[in-house]
């Protein structure tokens, strides 16, 4: 059996920030693209950024998933309560889940939509939609469903990166710094540093 590990191994890592972006890049495009006034060649075009993006989170979070399976777990940091583990372990999985959540249901708009527009991904190739009925109301309810997710996921990514912050200037230990490949930290015993 393989023992826990202290930090994140690089493919973890990379993932990690490679969605991050993309979430954020996404969350603009977002608002951008339904702007009342914005020009419809432009909107149609950011629609087809958003969607590629969004396709290309989908394929980074499975792989991510796929990845937590096999990798060797990290433990807890030190210093960290058994409640606060629990409390960001849960944080973690609910960010994963929305993180393949959110784009699916972006998939599911494309899909049911009565107009069926093409998604083309990148201008390179066409993503084939899921095989599920068309209507106006179902694509009505995937909208809504996939703002509520977007949203959801834009307040617990501030939550979460909040928290990593807190946990790097406040508490100087390692929730940060062993997702970014940094040296570890001392954790501080007193206010004061010891003199030689």
């Amino acid at each position: 059996m393989r023992r826990p590990a202290d930090r994140y191994d690089p493919l973890a890592i990379i993932l990690h920030w490679l969605i991050a972006a993309l979430i954020l890049g996404l969350m603009v495009l977002g608002f951008a693209m339904t702007r009342p006034s914005i020009d419809p060649a432009l909107q149609f075009s950011l629609f087809q950024w958003h969607k590629s993006l969004g396709m290309l989170a989908l394929l980074f979070a499975v792989v991510r998933f796929a990845h937590s399976l096999i990798r060797v777990r990290v433990t807890p940091v030190a210093g960290m309560s058994r409640l606060e583990h629990l409390a960001a372990k849960g944080m973690h999985h609910v960010l994963a889940a929305l993180a393949v959540a959110v784009p699916l249901a972006g998939w599911m708009i494309a899909s049911v939509s009565p107009l069926e527009i093409p998604t083309f991904a990148f201008n390179l190739v066409v993503i084939p939609h899921l095989p599920v009925p068309k209507s106006d109301a179902a694509e009505a309810w995937w909208t809504t469903a996939h703002a509520a997710l977007a949203y959801a996921t834009l307040v617990l990514v501030f939550l979460h990166s909040g928290a990593a912050l807190y946990h790097h200037y406040r508490r100087h230990d390692d929730v940060l710094t062993r997702m970014i490949g940094g040296r570890r930290h001392r954790i501080r015993t007193s206010t004061r540093e010891s003199r030689p």
